[in-house]
C-alpha cells in the first residue's frame, strides 16, 4: 500500500499555537512529494483566501478543502462549492439572531460577512480566519452563495449550544466544534470527509492511498476515512480514539514529522511498501 495522498487540519495541527510553520522544512518535504507524485491537501474550516495566505510559494500545487468541505479547490482551480437556498439561509440566520449575545459569521463564496453590530473583539478575531470579511448593517443585504456559518465563544459554553442547534437547525445545518471555541455549522454531508472524496475521485485513488491529520472534531469523518489516519498529541482523547495513530503535538511539528515518516518509510509506513 503506498501513499499518495496527504490531507492536514490547519489550527492546532500544521499551524503551531503561534499559527506558524517551519517552512523551510515543509517545502523541502513538498518538493519531494511532488518528485514522487504525492498530493498535499489542507482540510479547513478556514477560509480558501486565508489558507493560500500561508503557502505562497507552492499555493496552487496544493489543493484545499477549505470551510470545513464546502468549497473545495484542486491546484488553483475551484472544483465545488455547497450552496444553502434563500429559504435555508434566512432559517439560520433567524435562529442565531434570536440569542442577542450569540456573534456569528456567515460564510459565501465571494466573501464572508459579519454585523456592524458585533464587538470589535470578535471581528478582530474572525478577520485572521477569514481573510475576505465585509461588516454588514443587516445578514439579509447578504448576495453571495452561502455555505457556512462560524460562531466563537467560551469553550464551556459549546457543549449546550451544540446540542441545542443540533434539534433547531435539524436537517437545515450541522454544529461541528471547530477547536479554539469556534463551532461551525455546516449543510449536512459537506463534511471534510465529503471534500476529500471529491478529489480522490478525481485522482482515481481511495481512501487506502490516504494519510489524515487532525486534531478536533470537525476532522472526525476525515480520521475515520482514511486508512493512515493521525490524532496530533494535543488532540481530545475522543479525537484520538477515532485516529489510528498519533503523532507529536501542534507545537512540537506533529504534522512535519507524519510527513517525513511518509517520505522515510518509517513506521506505520514500511507495512506494505
Amino acid at each position: 500500500m503506498t501513499v499518495k495522498v496527504i490531507v492536514t487540519d490547519m489550527d492546532g495541527t500544521f499551524l503551531s499555537d503561534a499559527k506558524e510553520y517551519d517552512r523551510e522544512r515543509f517545502l523541502a518535504q513538498f518538493a519531494q512529494l511532488q518528485q514522487r507524485g504525492i498530493e498535499f491537501v489542507v482540510a479547513s474550516g478556514n477560509q480558501y483566501y486565508q489558507l493560500i495566505s500561508f503557502f505562497p510559494e507552492v499555493r496552487d500545487a496544493i489543493s484545499y478543502v477549505a470551510e470545513n468541505g464546502a468549497l473545495v479547490y484542486e491546484h488553483g482551480k475551484e472544483l465545488f462549492h455547497g450552496e444553502l437556498t434563500q429559504h435555508e439561509s434566512q432559517i439560520v440566520i433567524g435562529e442565531l439572531l434570536k440569542d442577542p449575545t450569540l456573534n456569528f459569521v456567515a460564510c459565501g463564496l465571494e466573501s464572508a460577512y459579519v454585523s456592524d453590530n458585533a464587538p470589535e473583539a470578535f471581528i478582530e478575531l474572525m478577520s485572521k480566519h477569514y481573510y475576505r470579511l465585509k461588516r454588514i448593517k443587516d445578514y439579509g443585504e447578504i448576495n453571495d452563495k452561502l455555505f457556512k456559518f462560524s460562531l466563537n465563544l467560551p469553550d464551556e459554553q459549546i457543549p449546550l449550544l451544540i446540542d441545542a442547534l443540533h434539534v433547531s437547525l435539524d436537517g437545515v445545518m450541522k454544529p461541528v466544534a471547530s477547536g479554539f471555541g469556534f463551532i461551525d455549522l455546516i449543510i449536512p454531508g459537506l463534511h471534510k470527509a465529503n471534500g476529500i472524496t471529491r478529489l480522490l475521485k478525481r485522482w482515481n485513488l481511495s481512501p487506502q492511498d490516504c494519510v489524515t491529520i487532525g486534531d478536533s472534531g470537525n476532522d472526525a469523518e476525515m480520521l475515520k476515512m482514511a486508512h493512515y489516519s493521525f490524532a496530533m498529541g494535543n488532540a481530545g482523547e475522543n479525537i484520538k480514539a477515532i485516529a489510528r495513530y498519533t503523532t507529536d503535538d501542534n507545537n512540537h511539528h506533529g504534522a512535519l514529522n507524519v510527513i517525513q515518516a511518509v517520505l522515510d518509510k518509517t513506521p506505520p509506513f514500511n507495512e506494505y511498501q
